[in-house]
Parts: C-alpha cells; sequence; structure tokens
C-alpha cells in the first residue's frame, strides 16, 4: 500500500469496514502524487461481509465518475496477502469472493492442502477443505470530501436557505441518476452523503453504496418488490413498507429522501441514542417519545403530517419551505409508494418549487 498510498488517519469507522484519508505517494495509472484520497478497507471475513462489498463495488463502478453528486471511485485493490495487493480488472468482479458469496463460506482455492501425521490436537485437513484466507481484503479508493457528512455540514453552520435549496437539488439529481442505471441505495441518511467544499459552493456527494441493490427496472413495481424484500436501512428514514416487512420498490428511496430533505429545511433534528450527538431527522412525537416516520406511518397509513413543524425546531430556526416545497414533501412522505414521485418527477419537482421560491 504504502508504494502507491500513504495512509494518515482514520476518518470513519462503521459495522463492516475503516475508512482512512490517505494520499498518493507517487504518480501512476492509480493517480497524481499528492492527491487527498479516501480509502476504505473491507476485511472480507464472512460470506455476509463479502456479499454487501460485492454490492458496494458492483455499484460504484457503474456509477463511477459520471455525476457530480455520487461519490467518485478512483481505484480497487484487493489484499490477497500481509503487504500484496493487486488492482482489479475494470468491469470484472474477484471471482472467489463472488464463490464465497454464493456457497456461503469463504472460499479459498489456492489453500488447498492435507497435513500428513496429525497430533491429536490438530484436526485433520482433508484434501478438499477450504482455508479462509488471511490478510484478505477489498481496498475502495474514493474522491475525500473534507466537509465531512451532511448533518455536521448543516448543523456547524448557520441557518442558509440558499445552502438547504442546494442540497435539495443536487440530491434529487443523485438519485434521478442512480435509479436511472437500476440502482436502488436503500440506505439514504445524512451519515452517507457526503460533502465537498468548492470555490463555488459545497458539493453534496450520495456516499455507501454497501446496501444498495440492482434491479431491471426501478419503476416497474411488480419487478422492483420481486427483488428488494429483506429489511435494511436506518430506523428514522425507513420507509412504513420496510417497517412492516412487505416487499417494496424503489419508492423506498423517494421516502428516505422526502425525511432527509424535511429536516434539512426546517433543521429538525433528535439526539442519537446513548450519545449527545445532534441528528438532522423528521419524526412524530408521541408523549415524550420521538417516533420514526417510517413506523408511525405504518402503523396508521391515514397519519395526517404537519409540514412546516415549526413548533418543534429549536432555533435557529432557516425560512419555512414554500408551499411548493411543503406539497412535494407531502407527496414524497405519501404511505402508499406508487404515489410518491419517481425520482425523475421528483427531480423536475425539485427543480420547480425552487424557482417559485
Amino acid at each position: 500500500m504504502d508504494d502507491i498510498y500513504t495512509l494518515q488517519q482514520e476518518v470513519g469507522r462503521g459495522s463492516y469496514g475503516v475508512v482512512f484519508k490517505g494520499c498518493v505517494t507517487e504518480t501512476g495509472w492509480w493517480g497524481e502524487r499528492g492527491d487527498t484520497v479516501a480509502i476504505k478497507r473491507l476485511p472480507c471475513c464472512s460470506p455476509e461481509s463479502i456479499e454487501l462489498y460485492l454490492q458496494e463495488l458492483w455499484a460504484m463502478r457503474i456509477t463511477a465518475r459520471n455525476h457530480h453528486n455520487v461519490i467518485a471511485l478512483y481505484n480497487c485493490l484487493l489484499q490477497t496477502g500481509p503487504r500484496t495487493l493487486q488492482p482489479l480488472r475494470s468491469g470484472r468482479l474477484p471471482l472467489d469472493l463472488v464463490e464465497s458469496a454464493l456457497k456461503g463460506r469463504v472460499v479459498d482455492k489456492d489453500s488447498k492442502t492435507q497435513l500428513r501425521n496429525p497430533s491429536r490436537s490438530r484436526r485433520r485437513l482433508m484434501p478438499t477443505e477450504e482455508v479462509p484466507r488471511r490478510c484478505f481484503a477489498l481496498w475502495l479508493v474514493m474522491e475525500y470530501c473534507e466537509g465531512g457528512d451532511l448533518s455536521q455540514y448543516i448543523l456547524s453552520r448557520p441557518p442558509d436557505a440558499e445552502c438547504n435549496d442546494a442540497v435539495v437539488q443536487q440530491l434529487g439529481s443523485a438519485i434521478a441518476f442512480l435509479h436511472g442505471h437500476r440502482i436502488v441505495h436503500r440506505d439514504i441518511k445524512p451519515d452517507n452523503v457526503l460533502v465537498c467544499l468548492t470555490k463555488t459552493g459545497p458539493v453534496m456527494k450520495v456516499a455507501d453504496f454497501g446496501l444498495s441493490k440492482m434491479v431491471d427496472n426501478p419503476t416497474d413495481g411488480v419487478q422492483s418488490r420481486l427483488a428488494l424484500s429483506s429489511t435494511c436501512g436506518s430506523d428514522f428514514y425507513m420507509a412504513p413498507e420496510v417497517w412492516a416487512g412487505r416487499s417494496y420498490t424503489a419508492q423506498a428511496d423517494i421516502f428516505s429522501l422526502g425525511v432527509l430533505f424535511w429536516a434539512v429545511l426546517e433543521r429538525i433534528t433528535f439526539l442519537e441514542d446513548g450519545t449527545n450527538q445532534e441528528q438532522l431527522g423528521a419524526y412524530v412525537m408521541r408523549g415524550r417519545w420521538l417516533i420514526p416516520l417510517g413506523e408511525a406511518l405504518c402503523q396508521n397509513p391515514d397519519l395526517q403530517l404537519i409540514i412546516p413543524m415549526r413548533a418543534r425546531r429549536a432555533p435557529p430556526l432557516p425560512p419555512p419551505p414554500n408551499p411548493a416545497m411543503c406539497e412535494l414533501l407531502m407527496d414524497m412522505l405519501d404511505s402508499d409508494p406508487d404515489t410518491r414521485p419517481t425520482a425523475d418527477q421528483l427531480e423536475k419537482r425539485v427543480r420547480c418549487a425552487i424557482e417559485v421560491h
């Protein structure tokens, strides 16, 4: 790794991997010397994690550097030993990882072995047994976003209506692009939106495709529901149909984006469990309890949401969304997924609502 990239510091850690800030060591096919990059290490220690990594890699290779508001993948390296890295060819997935995901066990074809004269304290390996590879990981090299995630960026600054409009417009465009390429993200939330700081203003980047799924036609309800059934996402952003454990479509992304838009436009926050960390997220109040919108609508599809939520926000307050934007939010947060706008319709309506404003 040191011959290609230098790891500088850890900048993020999740359930499956660690993200480092790094820089390009020497100019080559992997980048220009001195360029800052984000490097994500994904240890391939179980077939379940490998399957998620392959989904993320495949989605990021499809999007590559094709949209301004989707995180760019520069390079992917496969670690096969303590200091052994090899680049993955464009358009290909590592076959042994694919086999591991399909077989439900970590496969290493090069490590089949047989121990002669084994002692009683050592289990004998048969010739056909497969031994998990050690020091085995995927390294994804991506663009680095110095502005942090969306919650960090928004909540560290005074309310700014122009910035809020930019967030909504850019993310609407990103989701239209993803759905147009048959990718359903399935985990839209502020943590998975990174911010690049540029001379012309902040640029939002949709990131983290570990839960993403490819479907033949995201706008085809029947086909999408056949492909999307596993419950995944983050509580405050999951759609009611996902909360209910039903099969769902790409319209679940539209609901998640609606929660995010509402939280950004009205600066609605909550405290994450067990921390004092403030997070963006809209919700329903029941006494002292905060109920995620999707859960509340799952329990009561006829629940009437109140937009704007002025009485439930803490100062400083941005100006309330205009009527066109409020109507759009209501449609995005409809309990019936088929009533929500598609990603293409959403992109157009966001543009119109901002122009009216």
